[in-house]
């Protein structure tokens, strides 16, 4: 019995869906590689077996590719905080398992980390037009006030710190362990993401983030 065919429209919806994504993913390491001023759209059309008129047609231009390439990595980071069922979990737990997946999505994905400081150098100058960047990153906030709030009521953490305060201090100390890896062994001969010191750094975030919702204020 042979599987039935999908309508041709439904076919080339899946191969535009496919191409798309490659482009994507061969934009996001370009970018990531040269920055947005260095990347070549002609690069990333060879790479992909494609053609710098189909980018064009797909996503209009280098500026809206890499636009594109920005949201969907903070999307990807977002949506991941998301699949952490945090509702089951006392305040300590949850805002450990917050820091603990934040910690091994920048951990896997340090290309999220480079394009982010590529945009830092600009000034954050694409990000400011990206106004759905506000609704993506939202849950994240909205996710770390429910656990602050419960954390209040149970007379657990201090009421002096936001959740905006809290995703910083996971976020930076992620972001500082891939970002500045090289650096740092090459002044103080330590890997930051050596295997063997993982779950030491994963446990000393942690402890940051709820020795300090805990402190005295």
């Amino acid at each position: 019995m042979t599987a039935p065919v999908p309508p041709a429209g439904e076919e080339r919806r899946r191969d535009r869906d496919r191409t798309r994504a490659d482009i994507l993913d061969t934009a996001a390491a370009e970018f990531a590689e040269r920055g947005f001023d260095g990347a070549r759209v002609d690069e990333i059309a060879a790479r992909t077996r494609t053609t710098k008129r189909m980018i064009y047609y797909y996503f209009g231009g280098k500026k809206q590719l890499y636009m594109e390439v920005l949201e969907r990595a903070y999307a990807r980071i977002r949506a991941a905080e998301q699949t952490v069922s945090v509702g089951h979990l006392d305040p300590l737990t949850a805002i450990r398992r917050i820091a603990e997946v934040t910690f091994d999505h920048h951990e896997a994905n340090p290309d999220f980390v480079r394009l982010v400081s590529t945009e830092n150098i600009h000034n954050a100058e694409h990000v400011a037009e990206m106004t759905g960047l506000v609704r993506v990153n939202t849950p994240a906030i909205l996710l770390l006030d429910e656990i602050l709030a419960r954390g209040r009521e149970q007379g657990i953490f201090r009421d002096d710190i936001d959740a905006i305060d809290v995703h910083m201090l996971i976020s930076g100390f992620c972001f500082f362990r891939v970002a500045n890896r090289h650096t740092f062994r090459a002044i103080f001969g330590r890997d930051l993401v050596d295997p063997a010191r993982r779950e030491h750094y994963r446990k000393m975030l942690g402890d940051l983030v709820v020795d300090h919702l805990t402190a005295l204020g």
